[in-house]
């Protein structure tokens, strides 16, 4: 356990086994924090990030400086930031300032240059993101507002938006859900337990094809199997 502290320098061996317990220790950091964390950063997301991978980098370059110290302070600031995200969801200043509400940027095909300057956009940066939505012209929104997450929400005038088959009042299939329940040749054993299905029934399904031969299968809302892509045969 050597390369766990601070050292004049350090073997192969022991920057390795650095790198491997590091990265090991900030997936679990992750995991701890939740999905939020990694699907957006807001402004308590971008603060835990920043400091986390400073606090994590030193003692990966550098052999003076032992894990045991960056570890704990890791460990200290993921029980703040669950913390603080817990107390946000219980005390609305909190809520108001870890997660400010969205900022009106457009209302009814006029542009809020007041709200614009309080969100620090420029305009040209406002028609990078519309055009993104497919929204050439700023008269034809309806809504739009930037996001505390950074990111822009669109919505078009109802006379600008496609027609739909309840405009037209045309009958429709039900939504039909399809999850691959074979994928890179192994089965998806949570979704055949989620459907009532087992190992029989699935090889019956895909018939005459062996299951080690298929690589990629879904199956839709129906129980219906579909196989995408099989193992092509060895040429001699």
């Amino acid at each position: 356990m050597d390369f766990f502290k601070s050292q004049e320098s350090l073997s192969a061996t022991g920057w390795i086994l650095r790198s491997i317990v590091g990265f090991i220790f900030l997936l679990i950091s992750a995991k701890m924090m939740g999905q939020r964390s990694i699907s957006q950063l807001r402004f308590l997301d971008f603060i835990i990030a920043l400091t986390l991978g400073n606090i994590i980098a030193h003692p990966l370059s550098d052999e003076h400086l032992g894990l045991k110290g960056s570890m704990i302070t890791t460990v200290s600031l993921v029980i703040l930031y669950i913390s603080a995200i817990w107390l946000s969801l219980k005390i609305p200043f909190l809520k108001q300032f870890f997660d400010p509400p969205a900022v009106t940027l457009i209302q009814d095909g006029k542009l809020n240059y007041r709200n614009l300057s309080k969100a620090k956009l420029p305009i040209e940066f406002l028609y990078a993101e519309l055009r993104k939505s497919n929204v050439e012209d700023i008269s034809k929104v309806a809504f739009a507002a930037w996001e505390p997450g950074g990111t822009l929400s669109v919505f078009v005038n109802t006379a600008y938006q496609p027609v739909t088959p309840s405009d037209l009042k045309l009958s429709t299939q039900p939504f039909n859900l399809t999850k691959p329940i074979i994928s890179d040749g192994h089965i998806e054993h949570a979704l055949m337990r989620e459907i009532g299905k087992d190992r029989d029934w699935l090889e019956n399904e895909i018939k005459p094809l062996e299951l080690s031969k298929v690589i990629l299968a879904t199956v839709d809302s129906k129980l219906t199997v579909q196989v995408h892509e099989v193992r092509k045969p060895k040429t001699p």
